[in-house]
C-alpha cells in the first residue's frame, strides 16, 4: 500500500495563431479543463482508472492511451522512475477538436500532474520543453502553461525563448464554436508545402503590427494585422459558413475575425461595447447556415495552469 496523494491541475483553453502568428503565437482563455490525479494502492489491479465528466466526456478514452495519462507517463519515463498507480478524474469544459487547445490542456494537465505526484523535480522550463515536444508546436501549450498571450520561438541552441505580449484590456475575445469538428491533422493537410517570398514578407509585417495592436488595443492596426497568407486562406474553405460568420461579426462591430487555432471555432476581437452584439450575430449567422453553434465572451487567463496538491 502507498500513502494517498492527490493533485488537481486546472488548465485554460487557448486560441492559437491569432491570424499571422502561425504555430508561434497564442493566448490563454478563461475556459478550463481539470485533471485530478490520486495515488492508488500498489495492489490495485490496473495502472490507471480514468473517469471523465463534462463536454464530450463519452468520446474521451478511459484507457492507457488517454492523452493526459500518456503525458503523465512521460514524466516518469524522463525521470527514469517507476510509474505509480493512479486514479485520474477529468472534467472537460473545453470542446474537443474545435481549435481551442483541448489537446494542449491534456498534455499540460498530465505533465503537471505527473510532476506533482513525483515530488515536483522538474522545472517550469523542462515541463515546457516536454509539452512542446508532445504537441509538436508551442502556440497552444505555452499559453496553457503560462497564461496570457505568449510568443514562442526556437533559439540558436535548440531551446525556446518565450515572450509575453501584454494584452490590452480593451480587446475582448469572442469565440463562436460550431457543432462540427475539424481535426488539426486535416487542417494541416490543407496547407501548401512552400510559400512565396511575397507571402513571407506579408506575414512578417503583419505579425509585427499584430504585436503592437495587441499591446495598444489600436483597432485600426488590429483590423489590418489579423490578415494572414500562411494558413487561413487554405483552412477557411474547410469551415462551413465561415464567410457569413466573419462578415456579420465585422458588420456588428468586431475589429477583426480569425480562425481559432486550426478551427473550426472562429475568434472575433472586439470592444466591451460591441461584444454582446458580436456574439449574437455570430450565433445567428451559423444558425442560418444550418448549424447549432455556441458562443462565449471570454477573458484572457493571466495565470495559466495551476497544480494544487491536496
Amino acid at each position: 500500500m502507498v500513502d494517498l496523494q492527490s493533485v488537481t491541475v486546472r488548465v485554460p483553453a487557448t486560441t492559437a495563431n491569432i491570424g499571422p502568428g502561425f504555430d508561434c503565437l497564442g493566448a490563454a482563455l478563461a475556459l478550463y479543463n481539470t485533471f485530478s490525479f490520486t495515488s492508488a494502492p500498489s495492489d490495485q489491479s490496473s495502472r490507471v482508472n480514468i473517469r471523465v465528466t463534462g463536454l464530450d466526456a463519452d468520446r474521451v478514452s478511459t484507457g492507457e492511451q488517454n492523452l493526459a495519462y500518456q503525458s503523465f507517463l512521460k514524466v516518469f519515463s524522463f525521470l527514469e522512475r517507476e510509474v505509480p498507480k493512479v486514479d485520474l478524474d477529468i472534467d472537460l469544459q473545453v470542446p474537443l477538436a474545435r481549435g481551442l487547445g483541448s489537446s494542449a490542456t491534456a498534455i499540460v494537465g498530465g505533465l503537471l500532474g505527473g510532476n506533482a505526484i513525483a515530488g515536483s523535480p522538474l522545472s517550469s522550463a523542462e515541463l515546457m520543453s516536454m509539452a512542446i515536444a508532445l504537441e509538436g508546436h508551442p502556440d497552444n501549450v505555452v499559453p496553457a502553461l503560462k497564461g496570457s498571450c505568449q510568443l514562442t520561438t526556437a533559439d540558436a541552441s535548440g531551446g525556446w525563448q518565450v515572450c509575453e505580449i501584454p494584452w490590452n484590456s480593451a480587446l475582448v475575445p469572442v469565440v463562436a464554436i460550431p457543432n462540427f469538428e475539424l481535426s488539426t491533422a486535416e487542417a494541416r493537410q490543407a496547407l501548401p508545402q512552400t510559400y512565396s517570398r511575397a507571402d513571407a514578407i506579408f506575414n512578417t509585417a503583419h505579425m509585427g503590427l499584430l504585436i503592437r495592436a495587441i499591446e495598444t488595443g489600436n483597432p485600426d492596426w488590429l483590423q489590418t494585422a489579423l490578415q494572414d497568407r500562411i494558413h487561413q486562406p487554405y483552412r477557411q474553405p474547410l469551415i462551413y459558413g465561415y464567410d457569413a460568420v466573419r462578415e456579420t461579426a465585422l458588420a456588428t462591430g468586431a475589429h477583426g475575425v480569425v480562425i481559432s487555432g486550426a478551427g473550426p471555432t472562429i475568434l472575433a476581437l472586439t470592444s466591451s461595447t460591441h461584444a454582446t452584439a458580436v456574439k449574437a450575430a455570430m450565433i445567428s449567422a451559423w444558425t442560418q447556415a444550418g448549424f447549432e453553434p455556441q458562443a462565449h465572451t471570454l477573458a484572457i487567463d493571466t495565470v495559466g495552469a495551476i497544480a494544487t496538491i491536496h
